[in-house]
């Protein structure tokens, strides 16, 4: 039997660890994977686009599949196997991704990713299970600041080992992913108390079960479709970065990940510090306003930047936006009981990787159309324009379900 978390502190350290080792590894390949796809597709950067939307689409389309399942899967046997589970998943894409011969090894490796997937709704519910709900907005933030750290060394160490080869990324993010595993394996106690679990229910399971189940908590239901659009916003500027910054101001690997280096370190800095400070004083739901308006501001001053530097001075103000994504799970984590965080966590990474699915897609698909040499509107930042008005429809979405002011769910009776 696994070993339950004696105290919060500990825990929260493990965790955190676990998630950078796992951001280090996804961070290495977003400088180079654009460009291997790209040479795959003869050097034509509009088809090597589309081909890089499809890959990125096939692991959020199995990651939207098998995310509920490994939410309620956690919710049975603990947090620890699963977050062993997705480690091990994500060393094999890797490793496959480092030797593929042509395109559809690429696909093959993303569909074995995306079925292990779920390192980030487990890491969630752990939290939420060492974490009083009066400092989860501060934990959640913490989980943030894992990413910023991740995505400082991981892009810029992606992109220098891209300049000798664009293969040995791949490699060394495989290493990074065994690292994460034997952490887990030989560390990471288990958070889920005894008293907390329940059987597992393929009702619950399924994407479209696990939706539907969300009716018995009307807080939390009430964002499931400001979630997704904001998450599409979100894919959608993250899968167009590397082709965006590369085309207009001919940045190479490594110049992209020294600008995901920066990204990093101010995203970390807000998430660490920041948050703890300002989410207690504004409250969940201001905070979450508060940053989505600044992420729409600088969304759109990417799609304009008419120089490389400017990028900087945008990203600058973009990553106060910060705030608003650890209020927001801090909110939906006080509407559960303790019992059902991971099926309810597995739900909003499945939203995730459903808006994964055409986000890439759409994202790489508008930039490929906007650059044609045909094309007389010439607008790269295309992108980044239809980012900001999903992140407006969100954040109107968001408003009307806090204006409904929904009181926290009671705690959970038993194990059921």
């Amino acid at each position: 039997m696994s070993t339950v978390a004696p105290a919060r502190q500990p825990a929260t350290k493990f965790i955190f660890v676990t998630l950078v080792l796992a951001v280090v590894g996804f961070g290495l390949l977003i400088p180079v994977l654009p460009k291997l796809i790209v040479e795959f597709s003869q050097g034509n950067v509009a088809a090597g686009s589309g081909a890089y939307g499809w890959i990125i689409s096939a692991y959020a389309l199995m990651q939207f599949i098998a995310s509920p399942i490994m939410g309620a899967l956690s919710d049975r046997f603990g947090r620890r196997p699963v977050i062993l589970i997705a480690t091990a998943g994500s060393a094999i894409d890797y490793m496959i991704m480092a030797w593929a011969p042509s395109l559809a090894w690429f696909f093959l490796a993303r569909i074995i990713a995306g079925s292990t997937a779920g390192v980030l709704s487990t890491a969630n519910a752990y939290i939420a299970d060492v974490t009083p709900p009066e400092k989860r907005a501060q934990s959640f933030g913490l989980l943030g600041a894992a990413f910023g750290i991740g995505f400082i060394i991981g892009p810029v160490v992606g992109g220098i080992l891209g300049n000798y080869d664009l293969r040995l990324p791949f490699w060394f993010a495989a290493g990074c992913s065994g690292l994460n595993w034997l952490w887990g394996y030989f560390v990471l106690p288990e958070s889920l108390k005894p008293e907390n679990r329940r059987e597992f229910s393929w009702k619950r399971a399924n994407p479209i079960g696990a939706l539907v189940a969300l009716k018995r908590f009307p807080a939390v239901l009430g964002l499931v479709e400001s979630y997704f659009l904001l998450t599409l916003a979100q894919t959608m500027l993250q899968s167009s970065w590397a082709l965006y910054t590369g085309y207009r101001y001919q940045w190479t690997p490594l110049q992209i990940g020294l600008s995901l280096m920066f990204v990093g370190v101010a995203t970390g800095m807000v998430q660490a510090t920041l948050v703890k400070k300002v989410v207690p004083k504004l409250g969940d739901t201001r905070a979450v306003v508060i940053g989505l308006v600044i992420s729409i501001v600088a969304q759109i001053g990417y799609g304009l930047a008419p120089y490389g530097w400017v990028i900087y001075a945008i990203v600058c103000f973009g990553c106060l936006a910060g705030i608003g994504q650890p209020a927001l799970q801090s909110y939906v984590t006080k509407h559960v009981p303790p019992n059902e965080q991971g099926a309810v966590q597995g739900v909003f990474a499945g939203l995730q990787s459903l808006a994964g699915i055409p986000g890439p897609f759409i994202a790489s698909y508008s930039f490929g159309w906007a650059i044609a040499p045909d094309r007389s509107l010439h607008l790269p930042g295309i992108a980044f324009f239809e980012g900001a008005a999903l992140t407006l429809m969100g954040l109107l979405l968001a408003v009307r379900a806090f204006g409904k002011d929904y009181a926290p769910a009671a705690p959970a009776v038993g194990g059921a």
